[in-house]
């Protein structure tokens, strides 16, 4: 792994950090952030295997901890490797080549968990192109579901706006 992988997963998981819960309970609680921090984690490990050149493997692994963070804080601990990969892979393949409005399913049958990646319409912002989307993940047949946006670099990869 590069050193400029190093450097953003670990500049991620010191600003996950940063986002304890709270003694008062108000917060996140620790399984959240638990969840969130491996979910990042894994997330960069699977999105630094897209993308081609170094560019693109560190641009992978920053869309995949932002998706691996997303899922990991919304599920925790529910979701195993082989469900993120697949989760992760529906969501570039809705980005890539989705049509708006379409969902693009994945399945697990090892796990029985499966979801969807609901891309909206493609628009220009800054002179790239952007997506939003809506991904929604069923665990023991409950939605948890998630909204973001992501926009294309000129390598091809994507990357999750803020």
């Amino acid at each position: 792994m590069s050193v400029a992988k190093y450097i953003a997963i670990i500049g991620l998981a010191g600003s996950l950090a940063a986002c304890a819960g709270s003694p008062d309970g108000m917060g996140p609680g620790p399984k959240e952030n638990t969840g969130t921090l491996l979910g990042a984690l894994g997330g960069a490990a699977i999105g630094s295997q897209f993308g081609g050149g170094a560019g693109g493997h560190v641009a992978g692994a920053l869309i995949g901890a932002g998706v691996g963070a997303l899922i990991g804080n919304r599920i925790g601990a529910s979701l195993d490797d082989q469900d993120k990969k697949l989760a992760y892979e529906a969501e570039m393949n809705a980005l890539d080549r989705g049509q708006s409005g379409a969902p693009v399913s994945w399945r697990n049958p090892d796990t029985g968990r499966y979801g969807s990646v609901v891309p909206g319409p493609a628009y220009v912002d800054a002179g790239r192109n952007c997506r939003a989307y809506t991904e929604t993940i069923y665990i023991d047949g409950r939605p948890q579901t998630a909204r973001g946006t992501a926009c294309r670099n000129p390598d091809g990869s994507w990357t999750p706006l803020s």
